[in-house]
């Protein structure tokens, strides 16, 4: 079974919405170097932005774009391209191709069969 192990918000203004989500909630947030996103912690991390509670997720902010309107949940797939080929063969639709993030591991954004965005997360397996 795949866990959701992410949240994304976008943002048409990533200041105001940082500055919101710290004001209200008491997230902490910091710019990601090299990208247009800003992390939100919702509950304390490990070195590796892992977090640290049984259970929680922390997520991020990122730019509101044509495809994306709304908050994305994203899970933690076995296969990025496995699980675009499951979504593809179920009626669903990819939204942005596989990419691969800060040698981190590959991300991509599919649609369900109802048009939410869907985040499929592959962590990088360690040699």
């Amino acid at each position: 079974m795949d866990k959701v192990v992410h949240f994304e918000i976008p943002a048409a203004n990533m200041n105001r919405a940082r500055r919101f989500y710290e004001n209200v909630f008491g997230w902490q947030t910091e710019k990601i170097p090299h990208m247009d996103y800003v992390g939100l912690r919702s509950v304390k991390a490990d070195k590796k932005g892992k977090p640290v509670e049984k259970g929680a997720i922390n997520g991020g902010l990122m730019k509101r774009g044509k495809g994306i309107k709304g908050p994305v949940i994203a899970m933690n797939v076995k296969s990025v391209t496995g699980s675009i080929n499951k979504v593809l063969a179920h009626k669903g639709k990819l939204v942005m191709p596989k990419t691969e993030i800060m040698g981190m591991g590959w991300y991509a954004y599919v649609k369900d069969s109802e048009g939410n965005v869907i985040g499929l997360w592959q962590d990088k397996k360690k040699k």
